[in-house]
């Protein structure tokens, strides 16, 4: 299996050509399926090799699909480019007592120290499923006990401290040799020492079962990062915040601000914005639905903020809404149907474009922007790489914006345009270097939002992306 699992891993993650100016980092021997870089702020291999976090919310997966089925998804996002998959082992809408698709629960009487052997070789199928594809799963061992004033309940609160330890060690050692990121939590709060301990103790056990080869985040609610109530947490390898589905725009670049700011220094990315086909704020009839403008918009935000990776989501796909099933909060597109929504699509684009780059040396610097930043819906953000060889500016209404240019290395300027929903380049053409300089995108509008590429000439770096590796 551990050959699997490094193969799987190989297929997710290239090193930047040298032809793209990127430099071969030296081997660094580890034993983790992924590592943090050494400026702690992304995710890498184990040699050392970038590694974008392209997840997809499929909450449901292991609860309610058919093996069948989970093919099928797991193909699709394959091909669309995501690297992690999101998915729960005790799922949220009484996934300790409604079976899954064979009739299976997954504890015998609710205990978490006695899983059930055959619900979880179902796990099994779907986690080696996704290896062989070249994907990660991001497992969460449960979703939150049950919270009483929001839309849902969660079930029963079935965890204490010891019992909690026990069930990680179980996940930990079934999955040893799997290719998993952990991620406690499941859309709830650690507010409490009480609450606190239950995590600590399932990572001590998760720990204690896999060797330490695996990440672990947390997942909290909406409008909320880990780091708000665990960042000092030893276990903790990396921040995830969700910014969730209340409102458009809401500005998620602030919330990778905040956790970037924070010491010890840890990787944060958004592991829950807006879902594509999501009601907006719980309100269709009012403020309607989230699309795919709505998800370029979250996605780029977060990424040049300074985001490791970023996570798409479908309302239609986490909870695998089908004919015949009763859908959440206004789901209205059989999953099959969604799995083709233009977002899914689109976010690959995201990732094809930092994979153009050695985009490890890549950090938010709002200084590139010397006027048209922009406010609300129109906020620019810039990301330069250390080095000065390239920067990215996302446009998400396509406004004129004016670049101090001098913060990039070189005699002469290579710019492009790169259209987030096609994926495709556009040359602007070289120039000298000078004090400020203004780009107007080809378009401009509400959905019309262009990434501004600028490069140092002599890197010689592609217009245009490298294919993904799956």
């Amino acid at each position: 299996m551990l050959t699997l699992l490094l193969l799987g891993a190989a297929a997710l993650l290239m090193a930047v050509p040298a032809a793209a100016g990127g430099e071969t980092r030296a081997a660094r021997p580890s034993t983790r399926s992924l590592d943090i870089s050494p400026d702690r702020r992304c995710l890498v291999t184990p040699d050392g090799r970038p590694f974008f976090y392209l997840g997809d919310t499929a909450w449901e997966l292991f609860h309610r699909l058919t093996r069948e089925e989970a093919d099928h998804y797991l193909r699709d996002r394959a091909a669309k480019g995501f690297t992690v998959i999101q998915a729960v082992v005790l799922a949220e809408f009484d996934g300790l007592h409604t079976p899954n698709a064979y009739g299976q629960v997954p504890l015998a009487d609710d205990d978490p120290t006695r899983p059930n052997e055959a619900y979880f070789q179902h796990v099994d199928y779907i986690v080696g499923k996704a290896a062989e594809l070249g994907l990660f799963v991001g497992m969460l061992p449960t979703w939150g006990d049950k919270v009483v004033d929001r839309m849902w309940v969660g079930g029963p609160e079935i965890f204490t401290p010891e019992n909690a330890r026990v069930y990680g060690e179980f996940l930990g050692k079934r999955y040893r040799d799997r290719p998993i990121i952990w991620i406690l939590g499941g859309d709830r709060p650690a507010d409490t020492e009480e609450k606190r301990a239950v995590w600590r103790a399932m990572a001590a056990g998760i720990k204690a079962g896999d060797g330490g080869r695996h990440l672990i985040t947390y997942h909290p609610f909406g409008g909320h990062s880990s780091s708000v109530w665990l960042h000092g947490e030893q276990w903790l390898d990396f921040n995830m915040m969700q910014s969730g589905h209340g409102a458009r725009h809401a500005p998620s670049y602030d919330m990778i601000a905040r956790d970037r700011a924070l010491e010890p220094v840890k990787p944060t990315l958004d592991g829950e914005p807006r879902y594509e086909d999501h009601s907006v704020n719980w309100k269709p009839d009012e403020l309607g639905w989230f699309d795919e403008r709505d998800v370029r918009q979250a996605v780029y935000w977060s990424l040049l903020a300074g985001g490791c990776g970023i996570t798409y989501g479908c309302h239609d796909i986490w909870q695998f809404f089908d004919e015949g099933r009763e859908p959440v909060t206004w789901a209205r597109t059989p999953w099959k149907k969604a799995l083709d929504l233009p977002g899914a699509s689109q976010v690959g684009h995201a990732r094809a474009l930092y994979e153009s780059r050695p985009f490890l040396q890549l950090g938010p610097d709002p200084s590139l922007i010397a006027a048209g930043q922009g406010e609300g819906m129109d906020h620019a953000v810039a990301a330069r790489a250390h080095d000065g060889s390239f920067a990215f500016i996302y446009l998400p209404t396509g406004q004129p914006i004016t670049i101090a240019t001098t913060r990039l290395s070189g005699q002469r300027l290579r710019a492009s345009w790169f259209d987030p929903r096609t994926g495709e380049w556009t040359p602007i053409g070289q120039s000298a270097t000078a004090d400020a300089r203004q780009f107007t995108p080809p378009s401009s509008g509400w959905g019309n939002d262009w990434v501004l590429v600028l490069d140092d000439a002599a890197r010689g770096y592609p217009v245009g992306p490298r294919p993904h590796s799956h």
